[in-house]
């Protein structure tokens, strides 16, 4: 009993005397219990609950709604950039070490805010979920899919509830210029099949999110070693931490999604080739036989069969 209230006490000494006093009244951010059950229902609706009740219906047409969707989503992730840019990142931040400021300045409270903002977009981006299991593309919910988006809201939150800005506030600037980039894609995507030709990109999504998080590692495991503004070694491997795990998972996604499509084009590739030279090796058998082949009966038969006609042109070629 007395090891439970001794974690007790840390616990609320932990949110109440060591956390951001700025954010503390702002919605959800009291207490992670919130957030980490908004998680776990997210979990249970779209693998549990969600296929349960598409079982016997047909999938939902969401063209308009899709494009609108991730039209709104460039926006938000367009001003999300602007706010982090302006406010540091791309003006006096220091990409060596930045420390939090935990003044009430103008400046300082805009920054709080636009991380605050960052993290409610976390809970957004619920519905590129909710959306694919509506339309029955249960290929798209797939573990990687499921554990970014199921995760990201519960780790931005401590990073709002005490280090609302600085060093960590990096992986947002990088994450939000990276949506920009992704949701223009599916806007394109869910225009419909005549915008294909103009998506040829998309497998340099992925490799952009991998970049993105080799710099976050980068950017924050550089504080192991060097340290100048004491910035929180917590969120260092905090931060750090969630950017290997996201590059290993999207990088065995990449794998899988397209070099074995890859292998498969170039066996694909194979077998044609194999293909044309049977049917060359025939060919000179014909030429090199003899000429009934191309007799008057033949043109006949042109005009009654596709497939003999096909033949046909084939042998005389």
């Amino acid at each position: 009993m007395n090891y439970i209230n001794r974690f007790c006490a840390g616990w609320r000494d932990l949110m109440e005397n060591k956390s951001d006093p700025r954010t503390s009244e702002w919605f959800l951010m009291s207490s992670p219990l919130p957030t980490a059950a908004i998680c776990l229902a997210y979990v249970v609706i779209v693998k549990v609950v969600g296929p349960k009740l598409m079982e016997n219906r047909k999938p939902y047409k969401l063209k308009n709604v899709l494009v609108i969707y991730n039209f709104l989503q460039v926006i938000f992730s367009t001003w999300l950039f602007y706010e982090a840019s302006a406010t540091g990142w791309l003006t006096d931040y220091s990409y060596r070490c930045q420390p939090v400021d935990y003044s009430r300045s103008e400046r300082a409270l805009r920054i709080a805010s636009g991380c605050y903002w960052y993290y409610i977009s976390k809970f957004t981006e619920f519905l590129d979920t909710f959306f694919f299991v509506m339309r029955k593309r249960y290929d798209q919910v797939s573990t990687l899919h499921v554990i970014h988006h199921g995760i990201m809201p519960f780790s931005v939150w401590w990073g709002v509830k005490f280090t609302p800005g600085g060093h960590s506030s990096f992986f947002g600037f990088i994450n939000t210029f990276v949506h920009i980039v992704m949701y223009f894609y599916y806007m394109l995507a869910a225009m419909g099949p005549q915008m294909q030709k103009y998506l040829w990109w998309k497998k340099y999504l992925t490799l952009l999110q991998m970049v993105q998080f080799i710099m976050v590692m980068v950017h924050a495991f550089q504080l192991l070693l060097y340290n100048p503004c004491n910035y929180p070694i917590a969120f260092v491997w905090w931060i750090g931490a969630h950017a290997v795990m996201f590059y290993f998972l999207f990088s065995n996604f990449y794998k899988q999604a397209y070099k074995k499509k890859r292998i498969a084009a170039e066996h694909k590739k194979d077998r044609q080739n194999k293909c044309i030279n049977n049917n060359d090796s025939t060919k000179d058998y014909n030429l090199g036989t003899t000429q009934l082949y191309y007799s008057p009966t033949d043109k006949m038969e042109e005009s009654y069969s596709t497939t003999r006609q096909r033949v046909f042109i084939g042998s005389k070629n």
